[in-house]
């Protein structure tokens, strides 16, 4: 289905472009869909469109799954219920500026992870490309200007994104111990269905709270959106990637989140770009630049 994508970094900017998406989403519609409603309603339908490429590898890999139940377990909290889920809880308590800055920790967290996990390390040029890239992620979220940094705020709903970066962070180095032998559909609908599992009581909660969703044309393509692009194709890319060049360099991505960020805005809110955006965008590519251009051991 995906065969025409093969190169790994193509899948890692075409998944932070989908992610960014979902950003944006979130926290438009976070008064119209609580942060479980659209968890679980976007992950239905990441399942459902996920179930009939997985069903035909069913029978013959289940045992392969059964072995490996634990870490389908894990990583299905971790990756499906987990993340976005905090995400979401965030988006209803802080603004996107915070959420922008904590959220792209994310590769220094999974950096820092795989370091003392899995014992791998960068080389000197390497960590100056997470450090270039990190500068210029703070460079778009200051503006420009440090004294934006200092007037930054946090609160309850900072705390949550960070609990998301932290989940993220073990999710990626978690994926090199997912079965061996599995088709990525059939992997994908484990995970997701597990997450659901885990999210359908919280969901459930939710209702019983009087938090329900406002349905309208926005509320429905917004949960449409986030099941589709961000869940079922995003996930599927972002697996495969990570498969390949590694969790280190695959969460780098995450810097890009900003840069899309950036031109969703202008695209679709009408937002005009600054001098500042153009500094941190090269500032972020020319890090990504770095840390790439050789494998790191």
């Amino acid at each position: 289905m995906f065969s025409r994508f093969h190169h790994p970094y193509l899948l890692l900017i075409l998944t932070t472009l989908f992610w960014s998406g979902n950003m944006v989403v979130g926290r438009a519609v976070r008064g119209d869909v609580p942060p479980f409603s659209l968890a679980f309603w976007r992950w239905t339908i990441a399942f459902l469109l996920t179930i009939p490429l997985a069903l035909p590898h069913l029978r013959a890999q289940w045992p392969v799954l059964r072995q490996n139940w634990l870490a389908v377990v894990i990583l299905g909290l971790l990756g499906v219920g987990g993340y976005n889920t905090l995400a979401y809880i965030a988006l209803q308590f802080t603004g996107a500026t915070n959420a922008s800055l904590l959220n792209s920790f994310i590769p220094v967290a999974t950096i820092a992870l795989s370091w003392m996990f899995l014992h791998k390390r960068l080389h000197g040029i390497e960590w100056l490309g997470v450090a270039i890239s990190l500068i210029g992620v703070t460079t778009i979220v200051a503006r420009g200007e440090l004294a934006t940094l200092a007037g930054l705020t946090f609160n309850v709903g900072d705390l949550w994104m960070l609990g998301a970066v932290a989940v993220w962070a073990l999710y990626t180095i978690g994926l090199q111990w997912r079965p061996a032998g599995v088709h990525p559909m059939l992997m994908l609908a484990a995970f997701t269905a597990v997450g659901l599992v885990a999210l359908a009581p919280a969901y459930a909660w939710e209702i019983a709270q009087g938090r329900a969703i406002h349905l309208s044309g926005a509320s429905m393509a917004a949960i449409i959106y986030t099941g589709t692009l961000p869940s079922f194709v995003g996930y599927i890319f972002y697996n495969k990637a990570v498969g390949e060049v590694g969790a280190s360099k695959a969460s780098l991505f995450i810097h890009l989140m900003p840069v899309f960020g950036t031109l969703l805005s202008a695209l679709f809110l009408g937002e005009q770009p600054q001098p500042f955006h153009f500094a941190g965008i090269g500032l972020i590519f020319l890090g990504i630049y770095l840390t790439t251009a050789r494998r790191a051991t």
